[in-house]
């Protein structure tokens, strides 16, 4: 489900769930973060993360695992070891991403955003909710009041917002990102993994509060939750009720 390439220090690895838009199982976060650390210990200088087809990645496979046991650990792992990888992660950003597809987007530490592309965490629309890191990377990156646009109204943000925001650091193409990717490759190393290690010292990666983690678990748990799997497998709209 995945596609490994590398021209000289630059590896790209592309998500090859097209019949699903790239949408993340379990299986394809493990190969994610397995590739990552394979480029990793080959001496890679820079990964590119891209998507096949018309999209970047869709989010979670809701007709898969993602209510199963491991799963949002998987997705934890996968994000955790993009973030706190010593060389930089280029996302480029080729279609839609979408809910976790928005999570990898940021993890990786530089995005290049299609033209068409657009970014939407759709959690209030399915009666589940994103975590605290995730909240607060959005919120760093573009800024408190859209981060609350995307998340409290559930609005996309299409690729000239998120340029103006702060979100997309690029408007281009994969060919843009590579390019990009072999010039980053030229500067050096230990500067690159100091200044990662720096920017993302954000605080996002702090515990919790334990009212915090109860209301992640109660909106996964929830009946709401229940109702919008049923409602999306109808094709009808969600009727949320808060419990």
């Amino acid at each position: 489900m995945i596609g490994i390439n590398r021209d000289g220090d630059v590896v790209t690895l592309e998500l090859q769930r097209e019949e699903r838009r790239n949408a993340l199982n379990s299986q394809l976060c493990i190969e994610i973060r397995d590739a990552v650390e394979q480029a990793v210990g080959d001496d890679a200088r820079v990964v590119v993360i891209t998507g096949r087809g018309t999209s970047f990645c869709a989010g979670a496979d809701l007709s898969g695992d993602v209510y199963a046991a491991g799963f949002l650990d998987n997705l934890g792992d996968m994000l955790q070891t993009i973030e706190s990888a010593p060389v930089p992660v280029i996302a480029a950003i080729n279609g839609p991403a979408i809910g976790a597809g928005t999570q990898l987007a940021l993890a990786s530490d530089l995005r290049v955003v299609a033209p068409g592309a657009r970014f939407a965490v759709p959690a209030a629309r399915l009666g589940i909710s994103v975590d605290r890191w995730t909240v607060r990377r959005l919120a760093s990156l573009v800024g408190g009041g859209p981060a609350r646009t995307v998340l409290l109204a559930a609005e996309p943000i299409d690729a000239e917002e998120a340029l103006a925001r702060g979100l997309a650091n690029r408007i281009g193409d994969l060919a843009a990102a590579q390019a990009w990717a072999q010039e980053i490759a030229k500067l050096a190393p230990l500067s690159l993994q100091a200044q990662k290690l720096f920017l993302n010292d954000d605080g996002t990666r702090d515990d919790s509060t334990p009212e915090q983690t109860a209301a992640l678990a109660a909106a996964w748990l929830s009946e709401d939750a229940q109702e919008a799997r049923l409602a999306r497998v109808g094709g009808r709209d969600p009727i949320f009720r808060g419990r």
